[in-house]
């Protein structure tokens, strides 16, 4: 029997055998995780989603765009719900959303589901995501998901090689060159050193650019600064390392049919409906100059007042009593004296600041007209979105200037304030609170 594998958006799989059909982090929105775009776009027929049956849903990890509860609130809550997590909090909150199967993976534990053997597989930062081994029909497939693959775990995953499929997470997110853009090193950006032996290692027969299918907002230059490996740049690097292999784009709806002697198209997946041109390509501009931050923060609706004066009191009062309450790494920046401001921009891209004095763990207000050392920059309405909808620190336009070269951008006292360990899942915990108020 053949194997069907169809892309839903960016990470997102269904794969069919025998009638059965497992589904891989199901993102089923356009944008999802609030500002990722599909790319190419695509809108989904929502009342044929609702009534999907599949098998099974495996979930990699915890981030939003793989476990996002906008999506998997429109499937049938008897759907077991397989993942992997090491927070007892997000098995919880999906059984809160009312699915009666939730069950925790754990690596190189097999999971059988009709004709399908799903392994989970130890990626680099094994506290936070996993990888999938599907063995299904004599076939072995690797979805790498948007991991790091550990090189201990390399020698395991070669003794099944030649792979059939392996879906690459080819796209390098520069995201913390995004965030402090002076900092960014100029030119084409270069491909992970370690890529070609990883995959020669594995040696597939097909190799699908997979994960990273978006891009965010229309009018954002993240568009043109984030994502520096096109489609069309990957599959000549991939034919140098890998002569034998076929690297194969897969847009979203699109399936093939795979066996042991061919990979064919086979009908796309009518509830995944392409928008426009489908053969297009991301557009990366190196040295490309960002906009002020009061412009881009013109893009976004005003908050209204209550929502304005929680967020600036948190710039006021919240971030202070936090900042000092947490543990700072001993080689940190702020660890020696230095004056950090805080500048926020309205929707009319009016700019309000907040000036400190930083030692280690206290922090102070400075006194007025002080230099700083350290700039941070946000826009007010993504600043609330980052208090209380749980948005990720990607989609927030938040700047840094100032940070020299061997500081590390995590230790921003805003960063650190609004992303501390105790905030987990705050995304699906939002969104938990909306669909229950719908309901």
């Amino acid at each position: 029997m053949p194997l069907h594998i169809s892309r839903i958006l960016h990470a997102g799989y269904a794969f069919d055998a025998e009638g059965v059909q497992i589904i891989f982090d199901p993102v089923f929105e356009n944008p999802f995780s609030r500002n990722c775009h599909a790319f190419p776009s695509v809108r989904f027929d929502l009342a044929a989603v609702r009534k999907l049956k599949p098998a099974a849903v495996f979930i990699s990890h915890f981030h939003d765009d793989h476990c996002s509860f906008d999506s998997l609130d429109l499937l049938d809550r008897a759907t077991p719900i397989y993942l992997y997590c090491l927070f007892d909090e997000l098995f919880d909150m999906i059984r809160e959303l009312g699915f009666t199967q939730v069950i925790a993976l754990h690596i190189d534990h097999p999971v059988h589901i009709g004709p399908f053997e799903i392994i989970p597989r130890r990626a680099l930062e094994s506290d936070v995501d996993s990888m999938f081994h599907i063995r299904v029909e004599g076939l072995n497939v690797l979805n790498v998901v948007d991991a790091w693959m550990d090189p201990e775990v390399l020698p395991q995953l070669a003794a099944f090689a030649p792979w059939d499929m392996v879906l690459w997470p080819f796209q390098t997110m520069r995201e913390a060159e995004v965030i402090a853009p002076a900092r960014a090193p100029a030119g084409e950006a270069e491909l992970p050193e370690e890529w070609p032996e990883q995959l020669q290692a594995l040696n597939p027969r097909y190799l699908v650019p997979s994960s990273c299918q978006f891009v965010q907002e229309p009018w954002s230059w993240y568009n043109q600064a984030m994502f520096p490996i096109t489609y069309r740049r990957f599959e000549q690097e991939a034919a140098q390392w890998l002569p034998q292999a076929h690297v194969v784009r897969l847009n979203p709806g699109v399936t093939m049919t795979l066996t042991r002697d061919a990979l064919t198209p086979a009908t796309p997946l009518p509830w995944v409906i392409p928008v426009g041109d489908q053969d297009i390509d991301f557009d990366f501009r190196p040295g490309m100059a960002p906009p002020p931050t009061a412009e881009i923060a013109r893009r976004f609706a005003p908050l209204t007042t209550q929502e304005a004066r929680l967020a600036l009191d948190f710039c006021a009062i919240g971030l202070p009593k936090k900042y000092v309450e947490m543990e700072l790494a001993e080689d940190s920046f702020f660890q020696q004296p230095c004056v950090w401001l805080l500048s926020v921009f309205d929707h009319a891209g009016a700019e309000r600041q907040f000036c400190y004095r930083i030692e280690g763990d206290n922090i102070a207000a400075a006194e007025e007209g002080a230099a700083p050392d350290w700039h941070t920059e946000i826009p007010l309405a993504k600043l609330y979105a980052g208090l209380k909808q749980g948005e990720s620190l990607t989609s927030m336009y938040m700047r840094i200037s100032g940070a020299p070269d061997d500081a590390d951008i995590v230790d921003d006292p805003l960063i650190r304030c609004l992303f501390d360990d105790a905030t987990f899942g705050a995304y699906q915990a939002a969104q938990l609170a909306r669909i229950k108020a719908r309901s």
